[in-house]
Order: C-alpha cells, then sequence, then structure tokens
C-alpha cells in the first residue's frame, strides 16, 4: 500500500470516527434494535460505485462500528449490492429474533461489495436476508438503504457530510402517527 492511499484511509478513519460518535448520539438505538448500514467502499476512495471495492476501506470502516454495535447490544444489517439483490449480511441471532428468512448467497467483492464481504468474515454466526426492517440507518455513497428502514425515518443532519468522499446519509426511525384531529401523542423520542 503506497503512503498517499495509507494517509487517506488514516484521514477516513478519523472522519468515520467522528460520525460514528455523533450517529450513536443522535440515533438513541436500544439493544436489540436493527442499525442497516450501506457503504460503497469505491464512492469512499472517490471511485464511481461499483467500480473500485476496496477491502482496505472496509478494514478501516466495520471495526469500529462492531464495537459500538456490541458495546450498545444492537443488531448490525450490512446491506450489499444490487448484483446480490440488496440482500444484507446479518448475525443469525438477528434472523432468529426477528423471524427473518434466511436466503442462499455469499457476498464478494464484485457482487455484494466489501463491506458485506468484511461483515461476512468478521460475524460470529453470519447469513444472508433478503428483507429487514432497521430501525436506523447509515449510507455511505448513496447505496440506497432506505428500503431497508421502517416506514417513518427521520434524517439525522451533522456537519460532517462526507466520509472520505463518499456522501453521507444518516437516519432514525420512529413509530407511524395514526389517528386524526383528536388523537393524542405521546412525547416521541
Amino acid at each position: 500500500m503506497d503512503k498517499v492511499f495509507a494517509d487517506k484511509l488514516t484521514d477516513i478513519a478519523k472522519v468515520w470516527d467522528e460520525v460514528l460518535d455523533a450517529f450513536f448520539m443522535k440515533a438513541n438505538l436500544r439493544s436489540r434494535q436493527i442499525l442497516v448500514v450501506g457503504c460503497s467502499t469505491s464512492e469512499v476512495i472517490g471511485q464511481q460505485i461499483g467500480q473500485g471495492s476496496s477491502s482496505e476501506v472496509a478494514e478501516v470502516l466495520l471495526p469500529p462500528l462492531l464495537a459500538r454495535v456490541h458495546q450498545l447490544g444492537i443488531f448490525l444489517a450490512v446491506q450489499g449490492c444490487e448484483h446480490i439483490n440488496r440482500a444484507l449480511v446479518v448475525e443469525e441471532a438477528c434472523a432468529d429474533h426477528y423471524g427473518l428468512e434466511v436466503v442462499t448467497v455469499l457476498p464478494a467483492l464484485h457482487a455484494g461489495g466489501a463491506m458485506t464481504v468484511e461483515a461476512w468474515k468478521s460475524f460470529l454466526k453470519p447469513v444472508m436476508v433478503e428483507r429487514i426492517q432497521g430501525h436506523a440507518g447509515i449510507d455511505l455513497g448513496d447505496t440506497f438503504i432506505g428500503m431497508h428502514l421502517r416506514p417513518v425515518a427521520i434524517p439525522i443532519r451533522l456537519s460532517v457530510k462526507e466520509v472520505g468522499e463518499a456522501h453521507i446519509t444518516l437516519a432514525y426511525t420512529r413509530p407511524r402517527l395514526i389517528g386524526g384531529p383528536r388523537a393524542m401523542y405521546a412525547e416521541l423520542k
């Protein structure tokens, strides 16, 4: 690895750590809730989505994310690319807890992406699922994770807009407000 790329990875790691600190403070996730992450490592290093998958970037991004996930006791779902129909890597415990249907596909560098490959290697008992309804999400590089979030997604705005060269979008979800003009609602958290 050349020095320029190594320095770039160091900068990415620093920004990512700041993003994660701010995100988890605002997302207010509780134990056993699901965080969906979509990541184009290609976009993070300034290439076109799907054209420069980088295991090195995934190796920088996933460990600090997993550390926070384990600390909070939440489930992580890592979304693959459209070549595997945006299937997600989750822990078997997550699939069991939420009654998710497991599907048969293995993520690969150019069919799923570097983050799904790294998640598959790093999870204790990884399985793939086709659908999930996450409680919050992080999208690096406009990978369109919205299909995997619960219906009412609320954007989380940070001063940081990019990790590396990838646009970042963050959200948490809340229950739907139902009823009419006479309906009462508890304070939302």
